[in-house]
C-alpha cells in the first residue's frame, strides 16, 4: 500500500546473491531557513534538489541489509518504474539508518537478514500514484497488488494519499529473509499475475519469509494482525515488528511491512529530492 506505505555484508551468506535490487521522479520540499541544517540544498535552474546533510544511503551505514526497491521496476502495483526513482538504493535519514543497522545486528544473530522494498520516497513518486489511481483504465496490475479492490475506492479505503510520510525519510517498507539468502528472480512484465494473499508457493518468489501476503497487497489480509494468517506467517510478522519496535520504530498496523522511526528528524516535512548516491553526497 503505497503512500502508508550491515554490519559488513553478511559475509559468505550474502556472497554473490546479486539480488537485483528494486527503486522509480516533483513537489517541493517545504521551506527552511537558509541558514537551517535541515535545509534541502538549493536547486539551481534545471538542476535537482538535494537531501539535507541528515539523509544517507543505507549501503553506506549498513551494507549487508539486502535491498529490492520496487518502485525502480516495473514490478510495483503501477505496472512501470515511478518518477523519481533514478537508482535502486536506499536513501534515510541517519537515525534511521543507524537504528535499523542495529535490527539488523540482532538479525545476523539469528540466522536473518533484512530487507528492504523501500525507503525515502519523492514526492513527485506519491504524485505519480495519485495520477495512476485516478486513470481507471489502468488495471494492468490488479490481479496481483489489488485483486478485491475496485480501483475507484482506492482513496476512499487509504490506500492512496496525497502525502506519505515515506517522503520525511525515515519510513521504511520491509521484510525479513533467511540466510543463506537465495536471489529473487526479476519480474517480467507482462507475465502471468497471481493474488498477492495467494499460498506463498503461489506467488510471485520472493525470497522473504511467509508473511502471508505480498508486499503492497492492497488488502485488509495486510493488517499485521489479521487473524486469518497461518501460524508461521503470524510468528513471522511478530518477529519481525518485535525486532523493529526495540529500536524505536513504530508499525502501522494495516500494513505488516510499513515502519517509522518514532526519533525521526522531519516530522513535518516532504521532501522531493530524486532517489539517488548523488542526491547525498554533499
Amino acid at each position: 500500500m503505497a503512500y502508508r506505505r550491515s554490519l559488513a555484508a553478511c559475509g559468505a551468506a550474502l556472497a554473490g546473491v546479486g539480488l537485483a535490487a528494486s527503486l522509480a521522479a516533483p513537489a517541493p520540499a517545504a521551506p527552511a531557513g537558509p541558514h537551517s541544517p535541515a535545509s534541502a540544498s538549493a536547486a539551481r535552474p534545471g538542476q535537482e534538489p538535494r537531501a539535507p546533510r541528515e539523509f544517507v544511503a543505507l549501503d553506506r551505514v549498513a551494507p549487508g541489509i539486502l535491498q529490492e526497491i520496487r518502485y525502480f521496476t516495473p514490478h510495483n502495483f503501477t505496472g512501470v518504474p515511478v518518477d523519481g526513482y533514478r537508482e535502486p538504493t536506499c536513501l534515510l535519514t541517519r537515525p534511521a539508518a543507524k537504528a535499523l543497522k542495529r535490527v539488523q545486528h540482532r538479525m545476523l544473530r539469528s540466522g536473518y537478514t533484512l530487507k528492504v522494498y523501500d525507503c525515502y520516497r519523492p514526492q513527485r513518486a506519491v504524485d505519480h500514484f495519485v495520477r495512476w489511481a485516478k486513470d481507471l483504465e489502468d488495471q494492468r496490475m490488479k490481479g496481483e497488488f489489488y485483486p478485491e479492490v475496485d480501483k475507484t475506492r482506492l482513496f476512499a479505503d487509504g490506500y492512496i494519499a496525497e502525502k506519505s510520510g515515506h517522503s520525511r525519510g525515515s519510513t521504511m517498507d520491509l521484510t525479513m529473509v533467511k540466510l543463506p539468502a537465495k536471489p529473487t528472480r526479476p519480474y517480467v512484465p507482462g507475465e502471468k499475475l497471481t493474488k498477492c494473499y495467494a499460498p506463498k508457493a503461489e506467488r510471485f518468489p520472493d525470497n522473504s519469509l511467509d508473511m502471508g501476503t505480498g508486499f503492497d497487497c492492497f488488502d485488509t489480509r495486510s493488517h499485521t494482525a489479521d487473524p486469518r494468517t497461518t501460524p508461521e506467517q503470524k510468528a513471522n510478522r511478530l518477529r519481525l515488528k518485535s525486532a523493529m519496535e526495540r529500536e524505536g520504530f513504530t508499525n502501522l498496523p494495516e500494513e505488516w511491512w510499513h515502519f517509522t522511526y518514532k526519533k525521526e528528524p522531519f516530522p513535518d516535512r516532504y521532501f522531493d529530492f530524486p532517489v539517488t548516491h548523488r542526491s547525498v553526497r554533499h
